[in-house]
């Protein structure tokens, strides 16, 4: 009878060994999962700010500006990060005023590009912090889906100069 319990509790540790790994690999999974989804949100939002842009560029400011949005959204993965700094560059050179819709436009697809590389970055660096753990690593949890990649950008973040009222 004493034996029993020896048996009784290797079962129970050998349970819950397994019950953890099968919750760090779901863990993994999702993080990998959900930066995977950030990063077409990402895209999306891209795509939205160098269509803003080009429209913009089409109907007040020209060459230079809708040169950029177009090669933006033409880029190609390995080009895109090059790309979308050039378009922000090029946006920041621009006078944009508020009031105007199509200025607008773009200033709210920067704000929400700005939020959504800032959701990604950090789906990105928790899903590589759970990928590089040593069990993790060790039992190859992460195998079949790429490592997730940071998109480096400059801040799409627009600064308008606010209109200062006449004294």
């Amino acid at each position: 009878m004493p034996h029993m319990w020896w048996v009784v509790a290797g079962s129970v540790a050998v349970g819950l060994v397994a019950a953890y790994l099968i919750w760090t690999a779901g863990r993994v999974e999702r993080l990998q999962g959900r930066a995977e989804l950030a990063a077409r949100a990402l895209d999306a939002h891209l795509l939205r700010r160098a269509a803003a842009a080009a429209v913009l560029a089409e109907r007040r400011f020209g060459v230079e500006l809708y040169a950029a949005a177009r090669i933006a959204l033409d880029a190609s993965p390995d080009e895109r990060e090059a790309a979308e700094n050039d378009l922000t560059r090029q946006l920041r050179g621009v006078q944009l005023d508020a009031a105007d819709p199509d200025c607008a436009a773009v200033i709210a697809a920067s704000r929400r590009l700005a939020l959504s590389r800032q959701v990604h970055t950090d789906l990105v660096r928790d899903a590589r912090s759970a990928r590089s753990r040593p069990l993790v690593r060790l039992l190859r949890m992460g195998r079949g889906r790429e490592w997730p990649r940071y998109f480096d950008i400059d801040d799409p973040t627009l600064v308008v100069p606010a209109d200062v009222p006449a004294a």
